[in-house]
């Protein structure tokens, strides 16, 4: 299922792109080219067809993505991050070893002693 959402979004998205470069922010694209008068759908008409596409595909893109999320794989245990698995790696401080605080006492050995 989550392949066939990743598919449906690459479609949005490709879709999406195509109605942007369609459209035009001076009134040009193909909202210019339909300069007749006696056509069913005029250009304001064209325009508001345009815009109106694009609103659907953006928020059908929002729906998809958040409901891939549903279907993320998901694989035995959730991953962790690398955070808390540095975390739980360290060592307890008070496990680690305790150095003595004073240095040794020097003992004479009398056979190394002239």
């Amino acid at each position: 299922m989550y392949t066939f959402i990743s598919v449906l979004i690459f479609i949005v998205c490709f879709l999406i792109v195509l109605l942007v470069l369609v459209q035009n922010s001076k009134g040009g694209g193909l909202a210019s080219s339909f300069s007749s008068s006696n056509q069913v759908m005029g250009v304001r008409k064209t325009t508001d067809f345009l815009e109106k596409g694009t609103w659907i595909l953006a928020a059908s893109l929002v729906i998809l993505c958040i409901g891939a999320t549903a279907f993320l794989p998901r694989h035995g245990q959730q991953a962790k991050s690398a955070i808390e698995q540095q975390i739980q790696g360290v060592q307890d401080p008070s496990a680690l070893p305790t150095f003595p605080q004073s240095a040794p006492q020097k003992t004479l050995d009398s056979s190394k002693t002239k």
